[in-house]
């Protein structure tokens, strides 16, 4: 099998290495706003027809992982979890009828870490969906796990609910760099709790990694991924470390620490690439990886890959319901997003109002845009004559967008024949960037984002 890194080019991942989106949407969370009506948002929702992709946002953690900027409720009180149970009851009860149907095709619980809920928090939470929404057929379950707090009934009660997909993040098994960033995890725990997933029948697991941690090396990560490969996963997400202390100011902690430097980290990035490559895994885009068999790889070479806010998914087609504070939705063309703190998203429920906080309504032009970027992002190619003619307009609209990708094309990263366009192998590690060529609005010193790569 070709080594990945016989695509991968540091110094061009060095030039184009800068801030920009993951286009986990577009436009993007930063053109959220408050003064977007209500009634318009959740219009659009009750007329987007097919199933439903439901989230939910399980917040609380034991400690902080110092590298984390997922919005978070720190605490070791278990008993808090009926309160935030029974506000998602009332949330569902204020949504369902503003749903177009309640057949759920994926369902998701992350965080925070869903493993904190003690088991009986786990089969009530399921017992509650149960009540209000019926499945799919062969629907998609996942849940985030955390292996600290993970214990065997709790992996029991997740299945019970027909949960078959679970990721963890494993991060770096070496001691050092887990105490750097707040956040130990013997390797027997991460065995541990593998095999209790296994066991307990679910059929896919997905595993995170993150390279430019403090203490780390490119030796070290190496180790890590050796590790990780061991354990068999069928997913790898290797994500760059986000240094973004605006977002989460608890990062300014690893500030005390060195960060390894620029050259060090694309080492890391690439030793990850061969030695996975080698184990059997496809690279799918970005910073995921699978094994050729999985369904997501499947999709990544039938052209069937297509991205919301929780990464890449092969379902499409669906409405993302996001239900617990900071959560966000998404219908036919329209975005919201629900209170970030527990205190306003408590207070808008007791208020008998759904907890919304901003949001956004697409313009024709959003569509457009959306609809090329994640072609890009998902197909690796994209037609800007058939585009276009299907939002009535014509490729000379994005004729400066083709412009700048003249020095893209120059660098190998994208081939432009008249309106078509295909990303390269070695583009895709510079999908991000690619794809930033059509974002109408992002501003050319934009630093609100982490780096690409």
């Amino acid at each position: 099998m070709k080594a990945f890194s016989n695509n991968f080019n540091p110094d061009l991942i060095q030039k184009y290495n800068r801030a920009g989106p993951r286009y986990t949407s577009y436009p993007t969370a930063l053109q959220f706003h408050d003064k977007v009506d209500t009634a318009d948002l959740l219009g659009d929702l009750k007329t987007t027809p097919g199933p439903l992709s439901l989230y939910l946002h399980l917040p609380f953690c034991e400690s902080l992982c110092w590298f984390c900027a997922c919005t978070t409720v720190i605490t070791r009180n278990p008993d808090r979890v009926n309160g935030y149970l029974d506000a998602l009851e009332k949330e569902i009860q204020l949504l369902t009828p503003h749903l177009p149907a309640r057949e759920v095709a994926q369902l998701h619980y992350g965080g925070g870490s869903p493993s904190f809920l003690e088991p009986e928090h786990i089969r009530r939470l399921n017992t509650l969906l149960g009540a209000h929404f019926t499945d799919a057929p062969a629907p998609e379950k996942s849940v985030e796990l955390d292996p600290r707090t993970l214990t065997e009934e709790k992996v029991r009660a997740f299945a019970e609910g027909g949960f078959t997909r679970a990721s963890f993040g494993v991060q770096d098994v070496n001691p050092a760099v887990q105490q750097a960033v707040h956040r130990v995890q013997p390797d027997e725990l991460n065995r541990t709790a593998i095999g209790w997933i296994r066991a307990a029948g679910f059929n896919s697991l997905n595993l995170d990694l993150i390279y430019g941690l403090p203490k780390q090396t490119r030796e070290s990560f190496a180790e890590t991924v050796d590790t990780v490969i061991e354990y068999n996963p069928d997913r790898i997400a290797l994500f760059s470390y986000a240094h973004v202390p605006w977002v989460a100011p608890a990062q300014k902690i690893l500030e005390r620490s060195t960060l390894p430097p620029p050259e060090e980290k694309l080492a890391m990035f690439q030793v990850a690439l061969d030695r996975l490559s080698a184990a059997g895994y496809a690279f799918i885009g970005m910073d995921h990886f699978a094994k050729e068999s999985d369904e997501l790889a499947r999709a990544a070479r039938s052209g069937g890959l297509h991205r919301n806010f929780q990464g890449y998914t092969t379902r499409d087609g669906l409405s993302l319901c996001g239900l617990g504070m900071s959560s966000i939705s998404q219908s036919g063309r329209a975005y919201r997003q629900n209170f970030k703190t527990l205190d306003a998203y408590y207070g808008a429920l007791a208020n008998d109002r759904l907890p919304l906080e901003r949001g956004y309504l697409l313009s024709a032009a959003d569509l457009l845009r959306r609809d090329i970027i994640m072609g890009l992002m998902c197909r690796f190619c994209i037609d800007l004559e058939d585009v276009t003619h299907a939002h009535n307009t014509s490729p000379a609209e994005f004729a400066p967008a083709l412009a700048e990708l003249e020095a893209f094309a120059q660098d190998g990263l994208v081939e432009i024949e008249g309106p078509r366009i295909r990303v390269t192998p070695t583009g895709r590690f510079l999908i991000r960037n690619i794809a930033m060529v059509f974002d109408a609005y992002l501003r050319p010193a934009e630093n609100r984002h982490a780096r690409t790569i």
